[in-house]
């Protein structure tokens, strides 16, 4: 796994204050997206023992609510294994603190990734440009998600999400679904799953 920065004391991407790692590997390549550099897997730098523990240094301050996983995305197939070893260590060492992650899959297709269990909250889609709003609340555009995991693998049914958090603050946190697929608030994407970065 290679990563371009670690950025700390974020308000941006998750309740409270986070670090955030921002890896590299992105086959979405949206239009519009904040960070194309992110985009080539063999980009940044190569994550190591160094760089975990600077997360580490950061998850030990009592302020710091947890860690953010974007990008790039953390569950492009050059990410997978080394974001579940990290956040397996994290749940470990830091029971009480959340882990966030950011991908341009939708939840429906990364269910059944092992990692999924040791993630709080996932926030799904690809960024849509004609869709972008900079009032939404932790996403930026209004067909992604911020989903709430472990309400929605504890429910009877796992594939219908439920949400975080509504698009403005205005629903009741992990109460709400968003209904079945092919309803209007289910943007139903399906990823390629290859490795090489996929052109616009």
């Amino acid at each position: 796994m290679r990563y371009h920065n670690i950025t700390k004391d974020d308000m941006l991407n998750g309740d409270g204050l986070r670090v955030v790692l921002w890896v590299a590997g992105c086959e979405h390549c949206c239009e519009g997206c904040q960070n194309p550099v992110t985009w080539d897997p063999n980009g940044g730098l190569a994550f190591d023992e160094n760089a975990k523990n600077e997360i580490f240094e950061q998850l030990d301050k009592s302020y710091i609510s947890g860690i953010t996983f974007s990008g790039g995305d953390p569950l492009h197939c050059a990410n997978r294994s080394g974001i579940k070893q990290l956040a397996m260590e994290i749940k470990e060492k830091y029971p009480n603190k959340t882990i966030w992650l950011y991908t341009g899959d939708v939840w429906e297709d990364v269910i059944h990734y092992s990692l999924i269990k040791y993630i709080d909250v996932l926030v799904d889609g690809e960024f849509q440009q004609d869709k972008k709003d900079t009032t939404l609340m932790w996403k930026g555009s209004q067909n992604q998600r911020v989903i709430d995991v472990q309400a929605t693998l504890a429910a009877d049914d796992p594939s219908i999400p439920v949400l975080h958090c509504g698009n403005y603050d205005d629903i009741p946190m992990g109460r709400e679904t968003t209904g079945a697929v092919g309803e209007k608030n289910i943007i139903p994407f399906n990823a390629s799953g290859s490795c090489s970065i996929r052109k616009a």
